[in-house]
């Protein structure tokens, strides 16, 4: 099997939609921007040693290249480039930028959300790669009222704000590229945490106003009754307007079983659920998970005359969201349900938006941390000799068998080992789909290996490393795997 390639890795849904494919053994290349304190791989191996704690087990690593989709050829090298022509048959573009409003048309959202995309399907053009999975948005509908079909795109309709226009351009641009085969559309409503575990990595939305409103309730002092808030806490809706919140875990778990299945390719998804939330059950949740009460609805409008200064502070800075607090439409969601009868989307209600408004609020909103989780043992670091060797010698011989070394866990990753008769020649990135079989094993036990606490034969003895994709017994691979060490140490 063949790499997918997935942008947006190190947001919140990238980050549930690697766990899952993960989950499911699907080879996965990555490509992620470094920041001033991680590279590219060490923002990659910070969440998935979360999920590695979570889980309580180790996942397998995905390839991680370092680029950037703002910039041509995904700022790739050579190196990679030839790497995801040869070895990566899907893209999964995933990443996009959240922002409502632009200062520019070059800045945000058009840079990620039409250039980015721009660049993503010409990298595919250019490495021939034809399947396409997009997430987009369910938002793409603007102020389209009535039921809105999976089927639609386009229908002139108006837009609140500027995401949801760059959304449909980008997904426009998709749609127009005739070197792809039928791409698969994805169009999630608004993205919350785990609906198990109530887990977010960001505070968009609902989280917004769920942090600002926190925010005050700290900052103002109580009424003489000993809350925050009064009758001067006016909102400026009805309380009848609707939003489609949906867990991201379920999210992933469509997106996952859709990619893994090639009968539901070239569809487009409606990714919300039944029944939208209401915005006066939104402030119900958000009085009582913040204590912030009494606030009541005045209908449309802009700020109040004679605002308090509570309101005033609302309203300053929450007006980024003002065109978010609309009257959605109906989505159809007939491919998603045909698709996935046995993921029935978890129901968004007071109780489970509780839920995760005090965990969030319990957790102190936090940003993911920056520091880099350097592992005990970097196996990547140890075959560095060998992948010198494979990227100075690009030619192959007749005779070359591919080998795949799958390690999981933390300093683990996917390689092959490049076999001539039956000496080791050197060591590649990634999983080659014609490789005549895979060592699996976890890093604890590549460590043990490379530092002679143990031999391979015993390894495989105890079941910590095993051989698939062959009829043929371990022993003809034990030289070649004592090789890896020998020429390693």
């Amino acid at each position: 099997m063949s790499y997918h390639l997935l942008t947006g890795a190190t947001g919140l849904l990238g980050n549930y939609v690697l766990r899952d494919l993960l989950l499911h053994q699907f080879p996965v290349a990555v490509v992620v921007r470094p920041n001033r304190k991680q590279s590219a791989r060490q923002r990659i191996e910070s969440m998935l040693c979360q999920w590695d704690r979570h889980l309580g087990k180790s996942l397998p690593r995905p390839v991680v290249m370092e680029g950037d989709i703002a910039q041509p050829d995904l700022g790739l090298d050579a190196v990679n480039i030839r790497w995801a022509a040869e070895y990566c048959s899907a893209v999964i573009h995933n990443a996009a930028s959240l922002t409502f409003h632009s200062t520019s048309n070059e800045g945000e959202p058009w840079r990620s959300n039409i250039e980015g995309t721009r660049n993503v399907l010409e990298f595919c053009r250019n490495t021939g790669i034809r399947k396409y999975h997009h997430v987009s948005t369910a938002y793409v509908a603007g102020l389209r009222q009535g039921r809105v079909l999976e089927s639609e795109l386009d229908v002139g309709q108006e837009f609140s704000n500027d995401y949801e226009c760059s959304k449909l351009r980008s997904e426009r641009l998709v749609r127009e590229a005739d070197f792809l085969d039928e791409p698969t559309i994805f169009r999630p409503g608004i993205i919350i945490g785990d609906s198990q575990t109530g887990m977010t990595t960001t505070y968009h939305g609902y989280y917004a106003a769920l942090q600002l409103v926190n925010t005050i309730v700290r900052a103002m002092p109580p009424n003489e009754t000993g809350l925050v808030g009064g009758e001067q806490n006016r909102m400026t809706l009805t309380g009848e307007e609707t939003k489609y919140l949906v867990p991201v875990d379920w999210v992933a778990a469509i997106m996952s079983h859709v990619i893994t299945h090639g009968m539901w390719h070239g569809r487009t998804y409606h990714l919300t659920p039944k029944h939208p939330v209401t915005v006066r059950l939104i402030r119900d949740v958000l009085e009582q998970s913040t204590g912030f009460y009494g606030a009541t609805f005045c209908g449309p409008g802009s700020q109040p005359e004679g605002a308090s200064e509570s309101e005033k502070l609302f309203y300053e800075h929450i007006r980024v969201y003002n065109s978010y607090w609309k009257m959605d439409p109906e989505f159809d969601t007939t491919n998603t349900e045909l698709a996935c009868p046995q993921l029935p989307c978890p129901e968004v209600n007071r109780e489970l938006l509780l839920k995760l408004s005090q965990i969030a609020i319990e957790n102190g909103f936090p940003t993911p941390s920056k520091k880099p989780i350097e592992p005990d043992f970097d196996a990547e670091r140890h075959l560095q000799p060998l992948l010198d060797q494979a990227g100075a010698n690009l030619s192959r011989c007749g005779d070359e068998r591919l080998i795949g070394l799958d390690i999981a866990g933390h300093g683990g990753g996917q390689w092959q080992l490049i076999v001539a008769g039956k000496e080791l020649i050197s060591v590649e990135t990634g999983l080659h789909p014609d490789r005549s079989a895979t060592c699996h094993l976890d890093i604890q036990t590549f460590a043990d290996l490379m530092q002679g606490k143990i031999t391979w034969k015993q390894a495989f003895a105890k079941g910590t490393t095993q051989i698939s994709g062959t009829q043929t017994g371990t022993l003809e691979y034990l030289s070649i795997l004592e090789q890896l060490v020998a020429q390693t140490v």
